[in-house]
């Protein structure tokens, strides 16, 4: 009998690996759109929002080759997190906290066409939390550096030893990772709302340069929003907030996450070339 090499030995405890994983991840089918999911917990599937249609039905494969129909728990664009339920009995996977470090071997599972698939990379980058383009915070800065088709989009990222550590999307220009501690917090929100509360100042707002900065003109006021209830009307220009000079309308929507709801904020603005202070209590987003 031929003795086990290095790479004989990585080879099978890869495979074992992607053994392990493979019963609890499936495929999702939405309207015109393949992508994969895994079971968080029984009868609750998480995906990639981004892959998941905005309309029509969705249809979950399962390991076996069967199809069950599943409904949209709730979906968070800003995280890329969505949440399926369904009555497939598929036992759940154990996500763990920890975050790979810079260099550590990677493999996500998930499925293409239907059928169980991994793919091997590397941690191409692990760091510090930070904010996507559509304002969710993101526990911690993780990219592959492996490639994935878009029905593998939604599959495990898993370390060297099997533990799974977040989800794989495609990002602009590189594999990124939600990672578990993002996941654990988003998808009981879910589960339990459907939706994550937002913040909601009821404006709309126009970005106007200033000789002294920037600032941003008052465009449309919701009159049942907050702001109305404050004072703030039509024309007006805010020019800071907290006593926080105006950065720009983007990075305003920025301060306006999950925590601010219901928070009491200082609100500046020239009125006609006059300054007046507002306190607006932030509201909650509307679902429309």
């Amino acid at each position: 009998m031929t003795a086990p090499t290095p790479l004989s030995s990585l080879s099978s405890a890869l495979a074992d690996v992607v053994a392990r994983t493979a019963p609890s991840v499936v495929s999702v089918h939405s309207h015109r759109s393949r992508a994969t999911g895994f079971v968080w917990k029984p009868g609750l599937i998480v995906t990639a929002d981004e892959a998941l249609a905005d309309e029509g039905e969705v249809e979950i494969g399962l390991p076996d080759g069967s199809r069950v129909v599943a409904t949209i728990a709730g979906r968070d664009h800003t995280t890329d997190i969505a949440l399926l339920r369904t009555e497939a009995g598929v036992a759940p996977v154990k996500l763990a906290a920890t975050v790979p470090p810079l260099g550590a071997l990677s493999v996500v599972v998930a499925t293409n066409r239907d059928t169980p698939s991994a793919a091997l990379g590397m941690v191409s980058a692990s760091g510090k939390s930070w904010r996507s383009l559509r304002g969710g915070d993101i526990d911690a800065r993780i990219e592959l550096d492996v490639r994935l088709r878009p029905g593998q989009e939604g599959g495990l990222a898993l370390d060297a030893t099997g533990e799974a550590f977040g989800m794989a999307v495609l990002g602009p220009r590189r594999v990124l990772v939600i990672p578990t501690a993002t996941i654990e917090r988003i998808a009981p929100q879910l589960e339990a709302r459907g939706r994550i509360a937002r913040g909601y100042l009821g404006l709309g707002l126009q970005p106007v340069r200033l000789e002294d900065g920037i600032g941003a003109m008052v465009m449309n006021v919701d009159k049942a929003g907050p702001s109305a209830a404050a004072g703030i009307r039509q024309g007006d220009v805010i020019v800071a907030v907290n006593d926080q000079k105006l950065s720009g309308v983007r990075a305003l929507s920025r301060t306006l996450g999950p925590a601010s709801v219901g928070a009491v904020v200082d609100v500046a603005v020239r009125r006609g070339g006059e300054p007046i202070s507002f306190k607006v209590t932030v509201g909650e987003r509307p679902e429309a």
